[in-house]
């Protein structure tokens, strides 16, 4: 990458949280949200609750909206130093923040939702199976967005 030493360090660091992040949303659509729907749906209620309880603990939390930050301060860098990468870290930015969008506008209001649930009545698991399916099949983006935002990232710092 032509520019600057920092923005390319910047860069990097975008890439790095990026592919951290796609890999624990590559791990819940690979296998933990099988073994929850694997279990009785009070210990998988019980389970995701608990999994939700943890998540917003701050290095999870900086490293995924801190990757937000770096990736977009790159290609910004980038672009005003004349960066021959600065189009693929645009891209990487805009491929990660896809991966934030749903998160803050699909994934944390599902999550917000399955906290009011009761996992010991037996509605909750026609509750559980809807969550189940829907709340993976949109990780399966969330985890492409972040990855494809990873490559797009190492892309950019590379030239």
């Amino acid at each position: 990458m032509s520019g600057e030493f920092p923005v390319s360090i910047v860069a990097l660091l975008a890439a790095l949280g990026a592919g951290l992040a796609a890999g624990v949303f590559l791990a819940f659509s690979t296998f933990v949200m099988t073994g929850l729907s694997r279990a009785p749906v009070a210990v998988g209620v019980s389970a995701m609750q608990e999994i939700n309880r943890a998540a917003p603990n701050p290095f999870f939390m900086i490293t995924l909206f801190g990757t937000g930050l770096l990736a977009a301060a790159s290609s910004i860098g980038s672009a005003v130093l004349g960066g021959a990468g600065w189009p693929w870290l645009a891209a990487g930015t805009v491929s990660y923040l896809v991966c934030l969008v749903l998160t803050a506008t699909y994934h944390v209001p599902r999550n917000n939702a399955l906290m009011l649930v009761d996992p010991g009545v037996p509605a909750t698991a026609a509750a559980w199976r809807t969550y189940l399916l829907e709340w993976t099949r949109m990780n399966h983006v969330r985890t492409l967005s972040a990855a494809l935002g990873c490559l797009l990232l190492i892309m950019g710092w590379s030239r």
